[in-house]
């Protein structure tokens, strides 16, 4: 029997057994024919971002289907809770070096905060979820507010300040740019603080 897990702005989160399927909701307020297209290809692109993510040593879940016709994506269920819940220096600083690997795939995340990072039951490993804002972008600033908005989250939800500087070691352990990255945030940051 399915069950509603979550309903987000784009999508509704089902689970069946051991897995979870994402539906994209058609959205009032656009075109019908344009609602299909983005919903196909918002399917599609996110299905392509989490297949290529895990070849590149992130962990994510493991895609079973895709069907582009229904907007859904059918893929493993991930048993655990989410990374906001348990987050320390030491999870902190894995976090930065899968972000490296993701990175330096050419993956932004798009909404990379601890609520779609998952610590997986019994083995420690870190799942990233939710690709759904991804795509595929090798800049210097895209990478940079990835960054940002995962640091936003550090202080918003974690306050812890240590958080940042473990993330920044991980995250250069795996990513040669890292350090172009890491100055980036702190100019869009500023940025932000004169707006």
């Amino acid at each position: 029997m399915d069950q509603q897990v979550a309903a987000g702005a784009e999508a509704v989160i089902e689970r069946s057994g051991d897995l979870v399927i994402k539906r994209r909701v058609p959205k009032n307020y656009r075109l019908p024919d344009l609602d299909t297209r983005i919903r196909a290809s918002r399917t599609r692109i996110e299905a392509k971002l989490i297949s290529e993510a895990r070849r590149c040593g992130v962990p994510t879940p493991i895609i079973h289907d895709v069907d582009i016709m229904d907007y859904t994506i059918t893929m493993e269920f991930i048993a655990g809770q989410p990374l906001k819940n348990v987050l320390d220096l030491r999870m902190s600083e894995r976090v930065g070096e899968l972000v490296g690997r993701l990175h330096g795939c050419g993956i932004i995340h798009g909404d990379l905060t601890t609520s779609n990072l998952i610590l997986h039951d019994g083995d420690e490993r870190i799942y990233f979820i939710d690709f759904g804002l991804g795509y595929f972008e090798k800049s210097v600033e895209a990478q940079g507010v990835d960054v940002h908005v995962l640091f936003q989250t550090f202080v918003s939800t974690h306050g812890d300040p240590g958080l940042e500087d473990a993330f920044s070691a991980g995250y250069r352990r795996t990513f040669a740019e890292a350090d172009q990255v890491l100055a980036r945030v702190r100019e869009i940051e500023a940025r932000g603080r004169y707006l």
